[in-house]
């Protein structure tokens, strides 16, 4: 698993500087951007800092300064480059990167997934140029990101699979199918990793017929469901991203195994 033993501070130090994530983030987008940043870098290197802010706390203000309450904003396209960057460096415990990969997942995804949500009206929030831009900004940094797939740890490569599929292409199926298998041996169907690794096969093939009847398959199993009237496409995409937060959950556990193990060849 990705460590990163933390300098010993004092008190004054401690609270100055803010809770241990904020610090290594700061680090690696300092060393990684180190020219113009967007406006949410502002919450690494102001020098103002929440005296509540743990790293639990701040990861929350941070992320949802980047994606406000899952909502696109202006500004949201420019802050991707944040979670981007912070996805690519080993410096980022594998939990984190798995984090920052979701959050690119959640913005390029928000349009359908809250379409399917409010079906047939109008998503209250949806902001169609701020989302298409970040949906844009995800899409530049994919390729990146999924050159790291094969010396990933398993919980990472579970949340890049679910960003392949958000933009599929030829060589998608043949890229993920071989590296996959090995975790659908590992995790039977009915288990929340089982379930997602097949899901994600199944998107990969894009075949709607057959999308369609795995979605409604799984969803009246144990999601929350979407309208029959809504795109194949919405549904298929609002359930991955239920299933990607369920396994992200398992992550928060001591010792989690998909973080501990190495990458899966």
């Amino acid at each position: 698993m990705d460590t990163h033993a933390e300098p010993e501070q004092t008190g004054h130090d401690a609270v100055a500087s803010g809770p241990p994530i904020r610090q290594l983030f700061q680090d690696v987008i300092a060393d990684r951007l180190p020219g113009r940043r967007p406006p949410q870098a502002a919450m690494l290197f102001d020098a103002g800092i929440d005296p509540f802010w743990d790293d639990r706390s701040f990861l929350g203000d941070f992320y949802n300064e980047i994606l406000h309450q899952d909502t696109c904003r202006p500004a949201t396209a420019d802050g991707l480059v944040l979670p981007a960057a912070l996805a690519v460096d080993d410096r980022i415990p594998a939990r984190h990167r798995f984090q920052a990969v979701h959050l690119l997942f959640r913005a390029a995804t928000v349009a359908e997934r809250h379409l399917a949500e409010t079906w047939p009206a109008t998503p209250q929030h949806a902001d169609p140029d701020s989302e298409a831009r970040a949906r844009r900004a995800v899409q530049s940094y994919t390729p990146d990101l999924l050159t790291r797939r094969s010396a990933e740890c398993p919980a990472v490569r579970l949340a890049l699979a679910g960003l392949a599929v958000v933009f599929p292409a030829d060589r998608t199926p043949p890229a993920l199918t071989p590296r996959l298998q090995g975790l659908t041996h590992q995790h039977p169907q009915g288990t929340d990793i089982g379930d997602y690794v097949r899901f994600v096969l199944v998107l990969a093939a894009q075949d709607d017929d057959r999308t369609l009847t795995v979605t409604e398959k799984l969803t009246d199993a144990y999601r929350t469901g979407t309208a029959r009237g809504v795109p194949t496409r919405a549904r298929a995409l609002h359930l991955l991203g239920q299933m990607l937060a369920k396994v992200g959950a398992g992550l928060t556990r001591p010792r989690a195994a998909l973080e501990e193990a190495g990458p899966v060849r």
